[in-house]
């Protein structure tokens, strides 16, 4: 979450709350014109959408975990939950208060790792826990429980792999959903919908994940600037809006953008002169990656399977992009 103390002589006062996409992309671009401080629990950034790749092939989180200060170089680190969130300032678990308007950013609750190498190490684990299992239940038909079925798949085709699920990728379309079954139950996957399972039925040698399939979520009523309702200086962005769109990586960034660019307004004293940028939602598609090389893609008039697609997301996840956009070489590990 970010916020702007519009009344300093100095360098105005930004806080982004959260590392994550939409947040650590607001700090990066923020750096340079105002007096930004990063609040997050965890040390570092993780391109989120690539971590089931890292399950199976743990080296590839090298490049996918990243800690702040490797993008973020001029502005001020705070490893520490934000606890309490006012109009005008903002409390971390340790005590210390920073005071500013601010920008929301964060869009998931989930308890990480707070070291980058406790992530690394988690991953590993991970890896370590599906090679030793004799087969893996899935619970899930959402786009991480169809993408973790098929990482396993491919890298894994001696195991038994058991999908779980009231149906698949319910938020992207039944055409897309019809695709990915096949691909599934081509690769030996059994896909189990409209059942329910008992997770503590799961005998040894066996491993069980629960994947989520919430892509559509409630969240902060926003106006068309990404401003908090009746809040002229309360930013929200990424999951944590109220803005009915499926949520990505890429609608993230675009919230970032939009809500950098407002911030920069404020802060020049332009906004009744200059007109303010304003967020819609575009066209709704997805790719859902189906192990190294396919995907299935959900586009405005067009559903897609197969290589093509899957050069666009699969090979890669977009790791190297992501990375770009935030200064770092698109290859190297780390910065």
């Amino acid at each position: 979450m970010a916020g702007i103390e519009s009344a300093s002589k100095q360098r105005k006062r930004v806080v982004v709350i959260c590392g994550g996409i939409a947040g650590s992309l607001a700090a990066k671009l923020l750096q340079f014109d105002a007096d930004v401080t990063l609040i997050d629990p965890k040390e570092y950034f993780e391109i989120t959408w690539a971590s089931l790749r890292s399950m199976v092939e743990p080296s590839f989180a090298e490049r996918t975990v990243i800690n702040h200060k490797n993008y973020f170089k001029k502005g001020h680190v705070v490893t520490s939950p934000s606890v309490n969130i006012t109009e005008t300032d903002v409390m971390t678990a340790d005590g210390d208060v920073y005071e500013s308007a601010k920008v929301i950013a964060t869009g998931h609750s989930d308890l990480f790792p707070k070291t980058r190498q406790e992530k690394l190490s988690q991953y590993q684990s991970e890896y370590e826990n599906i090679r030793s299992s004799k087969s893996v239940l899935i619970v899930g038909g959402g786009p991480s429980g169809v993408e973790l079925a098929a990482e396993i798949a491919v890298d894994f085709p001696e195991k038994k792999v058991t999908l779980v699920g009231p149906r698949l990728l319910e938020f992207i379309g039944e055409k897309a959903a019809d695709k990915a079954f096949d691909w599934l139950k081509s690769k030996k996957v059994e896909v189990i919908l409209n059942q329910s399972v008992d997770l503590n039925s799961a005998s040894d040698g066996n491993k069980t994940y629960k994947t989520s399939g919430a892509w559509m979520v409630k969240g902060e009523m926003v106006d068309e600037h990404l401003r908090i309702k009746d809040r002229k200086n309360v930013f929200t962005i990424g999951d944590i809006t109220s803005i009915l769109e499926i949520k990505q990586g890429y609608v993230a960034e675009m919230h970032a953008n939009v809500a950098v660019k407002n911030i920069k307004v404020m802060m020049s004293g332009g906004e009744k002169k200059k007109k303010m940028s304003t967020y819609k939602p575009g066209s709704e598609m997805a790719i859902v990656s189906l192990g190294r090389k396919d995907s299935v893609a959900q586009f405005p008039f067009v559903t897609v399977i197969g290589c093509l697609p899957g050069l666009i997301k699969s090979k890669d996840l977009f790791v190297g992009k992501t990375r770009k956009t935030r200064g770092l070489n698109p290859k190297c590990v780390q910065g």
